[in-house]
């Protein structure tokens, strides 16, 4: 699989880590930085990754700031991305099945190195249950189609 990676300074230290081990389970990565601890802002990573994402160039993101929460909201400003901020393996699976998030966002700060491993490895494997939960994209989908357009 194809997948982005990016981080701000906060989250480099766990983006250097998953990349390493997306390599090891032989995923192809796109690192668009941040490439060292220097201060720098996670929106920029964030649009990165998810045009990565949105425009098909890669089949899924993964991002890292402290919390995990600044860089998703970051990431969930590109049309057709659904970004989760990714705690736990449980968090993962849900994003998945339910949400069919293609963006999986963590904070170094929060989830440990072997955790956010096991996160990622089910993210990365969890299919989307479809269903019910079809409709709910579909309307996540029309949101980003009236993105900064009034609804009054």
């Amino acid at each position: 699989m194809k997948i982005a990676i990016g981080s701000d300074h906060a989250g480099f230290t766990l983006k250097e880590t998953l990349r390493a081990w997306l390599m090891e389970q032989g995923h192809q990565t796109v690192d668009v930085g941040t490439f060292n601890k220097e201060r720098c802002d996670y929106p920029d990573f964030g649009a990165m990754v998810g045009r990565a994402v949105a425009e098909g160039e890669v089949e899924s993101g993964v991002l890292v700031c402290g919390s995990g929460q600044g860089i998703c909201m970051a990431v969930n400003k590109i049309s057709g991305v659904r970004g989760g901020v990714i705690r736990d393996s449980r968090d993962a699976e849900m994003a998945r099945r339910h949400n069919d998030a293609n963006v999986a966002c963590f904070g170094e700060q929060i989830t440990a190195d072997n955790l956010a491993m096991d996160a990622l490895h089910v993210f990365l494997t969890t299919p989307f249950d479809g269903g019910r939960h079809v409709g709910r994209i579909a309307m996540m989908s029309r949101l980003d189609e009236t993105r900064g357009v009034s609804t009054k």
